[in-house]
């Protein structure tokens, strides 16, 4: 009777450790000086101290603030595209903007990965991904683990997850309980869908259009394909440049991630209970796939908004003073901002005009 192994029963080690060694080499490239580099050890270490000052973080009352998220369905795009190279940005966005709302810097970024047999090219692409994502976020990439589990996913297919921490000085904290009315609202352009509202996109394009992914669409400029795997945009040197043009004015009062649930359900997380948020809808033009998408599935205006950024990824609400060198300020950062609202007295709801 033959011996049986791991190996025949769908785990290849020797397979998975090679691909290790590799992307520890990539995972460096995102190390600062504070990173204590152990290849192959149980955990990520990093130091929070540095002798050197240009390394040394100078906070008072140091907060430590973390996220944890996923990219959603947006992985089956993925995996209909046999494209993994980018999947890799949006798992670090989901959680990275998140914490930069709270003022807090970025320190470094896990990951999970699920997958029932380790293809070397699919994991290297995935990782890839996640390295220029931590780069973008100026975090680094301390660690992570690779679940090979054969029989519980689909060939080609696997489920990610993602853990970031960050630090704060305690009087820094962006709570979002000092907005006032005036108060001027910025949109932060997306890069498109982001990674949230997927299941709704395939139901509408794939499921009833019967559209194609690697099909051109004019009214894209793109196939429909690469629209919908765009990486999610990264906010975090953006919003750390404002933070700290502003800290000493206090001008910046509340920052929202526009992800699940749009601008109607993310602003209220970040606004005093006796605040409205007024965006004037007319104030930007989303990407055409927003429209793509509400053609399509016959989508109201209020339901659109309710489960999409609508071609805003980040909002800033700031004192009024300050709108002019703010937007100048946002501009020359490389984003595109639009002033899109007012905060109002009310009770804690966004209203879309």
């Amino acid at each position: 009777m033959k011996e049986l192994t791991y190996k025949d029963a769908g785990v290849d080690t020797t397979t998975k450790d090679g691909v290790i060694d590799r992307i520890l080499a990539m995972m460096r490239r995102t190390y600062d000086p504070r990173v204590i580099d152990l290849p192959w050890g149980f955990g990520g270490l990093f130091s929070l101290t540095s002798k050197d000052k240009l390394f040394a973080k100078n906070y008072k009352c140091p907060v430590l603030v973390s996220c944890t998220d996923g990219v959603g369905t947006k992985l089956k795009i993925a995996f209909m595209m046999n494209k993994h190279d980018t999947i890799g940005i949006d798992l670090v966005a989901m959680s990275i903007n998140d914490l930069i709302v709270q003022g807090a810097e970025p320190l470094f970024f896990l990951d999970y990965i699920a997958i029932g047999k380790v293809n070397e090219k699919s994991l290297l692409d995935i990782v890839k991904g996640i390295v220029h994502g931590c780069e973008q976020s100026g975090c680094a990439l301390l660690g992570g683990e690779t679940a090979e589990m054969p029989g519980f996913y689909k060939a080609g297919e696997y489920e990610m997850a993602g853990f970031a921490v960050g630090i704060v000085d305690k009087n820094r904290i962006i709570r979002g309980d000092n907005v006032r009315p005036g108060d001027i609202v910025i949109g932060l352009a997306s890069s498109g869908l982001h990674s949230n509202g997927y299941s709704l996109v395939r139901k509408v394009l794939i499921d009833k259009a019967k559209l194609k992914l690697g099909e051109y669409y004019p009214e894209l400029k793109t196939t429909l394909g690469e629209e919908l795997i765009k990486p999610t945009r990264i906010y975090a040197r953006t919003i750390k440049g404002i933070l700290t043009a502003y800290h000493s004015k206090r001008a910046i009062k509340s920052i929202a991630n526009i992800t699940g649930g749009g601008m109607i359900e993310n602003i209220p997380r970040v606004i005093p209970p006796n605040i409205n948020i007024e965006i004037d809808s007319s104030s930007w033009k989303p990407q055409p796939i927003f429209d793509f998408i509400r053609k399509h599935g016959n989508i109201t205006s209020k339901e659109m908004f309710r489960v999409f950024n609508m071609g805003i990824g980040m909002v800033i609400i700031a004192d009024s003073y300050y709108t002019g060198a703010m937007m100048r300020r946002l501009k020359k950062a490389g984003e595109t901002p639009y002033l899109i609202g007012k905060a109002k007295k009310g009770s804690r709801e966004v209203v879309i005009k």
